[in-house]
């Protein structure tokens, strides 16, 4: 069914009264932005002598970080571990057994793969049969480092986006280096080649999607005025085949306060839908469908509502907060559905159904639609479980997908225009396997992970600790078996702890199977200001709550060493992003707990992170820090303002990449020239690609792995 005819009623919102925003998916947030400093720092010069470390490609700064890496590098490489180290992570990146995770579309399964052979990856494709065999019949699609070499670009492939329902045009982008600024191009998946005088859009961060075969929406830097003081496109534009980019019409402006903007389109077999999405700050949204003349209406659902899916002319949408329609109070967390029809346009919403509503101590992850079904995963008690969502004439019809338990499930393709599904399932002892399932069947395994290490002497416990207000924060532990309890354990806590991002089981990568052999004791905690317990958890430490988190992580490293697991000294705690303002915030304020900390691509800079790349949009986060109140609040814990040279700290292992265009590498940067002057131990190393990331390849990856397990063990085991 023809999902626009129903819609032609109601009142139009035009973009010369209402601007629009494309949400953003939280765990694939981009920064934008100048990646120079502020225009504002001379007044900021006279507080911050190290503001001249935010000029990223400044020659003073660049020599500084090569005066850095030279130091340690020699230290950390110079160890006799670092070299098998890095070989052995390396050979578990680049291994032929790993499982090919694809996703299924047109017929075929997709794959991007890299290997000691194929550095910068190929786009390549199979079957559905032949990938579910052992050995798969794989066709080249794409090869980056062909590619690269031919155009003389440090290319590194970003992801592309295929055109349904054939899937044969194709939106590849590329960065050059890592970062998130891409070039967008179409390519042609049949003929494996790009499409001359094709869809082209320059590099910058930019939103663009398929409307038709001759039509993109586009967002995109178009000069001064554009983006938004976060540094997104403040327009969306539709673009014709065969007109230039400058000609592309406006229908929709997001206000520079803003964080993006975007228009997109829903996929099925019974019609295309499509929509922009505006959200004034970064949890809350405001959904627009748009008529044949691409005008938008306003689709009545809550800011902070997310939109998950379309099945059968209804919206599938999850809450963040109680949502009382008509008497009725749908709980926050709950998926609900609400008639698309009958809704745009009236101003109210219209048959909201109760589909699922998790307990407090469970969450639903995400929604996935399949042609006749959707999934629904989910979290209880930290561990996943997948859901297969119909819709009857009695309403919706929930049946569990017999998956195993007790360890991290997730979906890793559906497709709209079939009932394909995979799914993976993976322990931190238990290697990945990767299931099948057609039409509702019985998951079948089709792939498994070889055992990368012998698990069978190791044990893993799901603890608790009590925090500081006396909620009880759960944390795994990995530990061998035979643990003598005596606190001697080298112990690595991870945290996270933000962005409603849900830290779940997952199998031992390189760098933690080399911890484990080494003997050392795994941790992860589930700390507030995650997802996973929902929107409650991550609610709990937002803006002047956020001493809540690094209180819960405090906790948790106080209940290893109360339970004679490990001691201060043997304690070392590893966070990246969001997670290196954790460990940061946390080493400031109790340095005698650690000893030794991985701040990876962190903020650190509280008082600045908002003028900086993306920063901006991370206030609904963290706070405004020009507002008075939530400057006290911010500077309270803020790690750059609060490192004092009359304190004692553990050595610091700082790491970031000159072309992290997310997260400003002013931040460690800063930090490591002040903790230096002040006369600490510091180590810092920055790769030059990579993005926010660990590198842009595998053999970066394996570097920052052995240099990040070298030093661990150097701080928490040697004598």
């Amino acid at each position: 069914m023809n999902l626009r005819s129903p819609f032609a009623r109601g009142s139009v919102l035009t973009t010369a009264t209402l601007p629009f925003l494309l949400v953003l998916c939280l765990a694939g947030v981009t920064a934008c932005g100048d990646r120079s400093a502020s225009t504002e720092s001379s007044t900021a010069s006279q507080d911050d002598p190290y503001i001249w470390l935010e000029e990223v490609d400044g020659d003073r700064a660049l020599a500084w970080v090569s005066e850095q890496n030279e130091h340690s590098l020699e230290r950390l490489q110079s160890d006799a571990r670092y070299e098998p180290l890095r070989d052995e992570a390396l050979a578990l990146y680049e291994a032929s057994d790993r499982i090919p995770y694809g996703s299924y579309f047109g017929g075929m399964v997709h794959n991007f793969w890299q290997d000691e052979d194929n550095v910068r990856g190929i786009w390549r494709r199979t079957t559905l049969d032949s990938y579910a065999t052992d050995s798969p019949e794989w066709e080249t699609v794409l090869d980056v480092d062909a590619l690269a070499e031919e155009e003389s670009e440090n290319w590194v492939y970003k992801g592309r986006s295929c055109l349904p329902p054939d899937y044969r045009l194709c939106l590849v982008t590329l960065s050059r280096g890592g970062g998130d600024a891409v070039v967008t191009r179409e390519f042609d998946a049949v003929t494996k080649s790009f499409v001359e005088d094709g869809f082209f859009v320059p590099e910058a961060k930019s939103n663009v999607s398929w409307v038709d075969e001759n039509t993109l929406f586009v967002g995109t830097d178009w000069g001064e005025g554009s983006l938004t003081s976060s540094g997104y496109p403040r327009t969306v534009r539709v673009w014709r085949r065969g007109t230039p980019l400058a000609d592309a019409r406006q229908i929709a402006e997001a206000d520079s306060s803003d964080v993006s903007i975007g228009g997109f389109v829903t996929w099925r077999p019974e019609g295309t839908t499509r929509f922009v999405q505006r959200t004034p700050q970064f949890f809350k949204s405001e959904l627009f469908w748009l008529n044949d003349e691409f005008e938008p209406i306003r689709v009545p659902l809550q800011e902070d509502a997310r939109f998950s899916g379309l099945v059968d002319d209804r919206l599938l949408v999850l809450l963040r907060s109680d949502w009382v329609v008509d008497g009725t109070t749908f709980p926050a967390g709950s998926l609900v559905s609400m008639s698309l029809p009958e809704s745009v346009g009236t101003g109210e919403p219209a048959e909201v159904e109760l589909i699922l509503a998790p307990t407090d101590r469970s969450a639903i992850r995400g929604v996935s639609e399949t042609r006749d079904a959707a999934y629904v995963s989910m979290l209880e008690e930290v561990t996943g479980s997948v859901l297969r969502l119909t819709r009857t004439a009695d309403g919706w019809n929930l049946e569990p997908v017999d998956l195993p338990a007790n360890g991290n499930v997730s979906l890793t393709s559906t497709d709209a225009f079939s009932n394909v599904v995979m799914a993976s399932y993976q322990s931190f002892t238990v290697p990945n396997r990767l299931y099948l399932t057609r039409d509702g069947s019985n998951p079948r395994v089709i792939k498994s992970l070889p055992d990368r290490f012998d698990a069978s002497g190791f044990v893993t416990e799901q603890q608790f600790a009590t925090s500081a207000d006396g909620e009880k924060i759960p944390y795994f532990v990995v530990r061998p078996a035979d643990l003598p309890f005596d606190g001697t354990a080298p112990t690595l806590l991870y945290g996270y702890g933000g962005f409603e991002v849900s830290l779940t089981p997952s199998y031992a990568s390189p760098g933690t199977i080399a911890w484990l052999k080494q003997g050392g004791v795994y941790v992860l905690a589930n700390i507030r200001g995650g997802g996973e317990f929902g929107p409650r958890w991550h609610e709990a430490a937002l803006l002047e709550n956020r001493q809540r988190a690094f209180d819960d992580f405090i906790a948790v490293g106080e209940d290893l060493v109360a339970r004679g697991i490990t001691s201060p000294q043997h304690l070392g705690i590893s966070g990246g992003s969001n997670g290196g303002l954790l460990v940061g915030a946390v080493i400031t304020q109790r340095p005698d707990l650690f000893g030794a900390v991985v701040c990876a691509v962190p903020l650190l800079d509280m008082l600045r992170y908002h003028k900086l790349l993306a920063g901006a949009s991370w206030m609904a986060e963290y706070g405004n820090p020009d507002d008075p109140e939530m400057r006290a609040v911010i500077e309270a814990y803020s790690p750059y303002q609060n490192v004092s040279p009359d304190v004692e700290y553990p050595e610091i292992f700082f790491w970031t990449n000159t072309r992290d265009d997310r997260v400003h590498p002013g931040h460690p940067r800063k930090m490591v020239a002040r903790m230096q002057e002040q006369g600490h131990p510091v180590l810092y190393y920055e790769n030059t690609e990579g993005g926010h990331s660990a590198g842009a390849n595998l053999r970066q990856a394996a570097t920052t792995s052995a240099l990040t397990t070298v030093y661990l063990l150097q701080q928490l085991k040697d004598d």
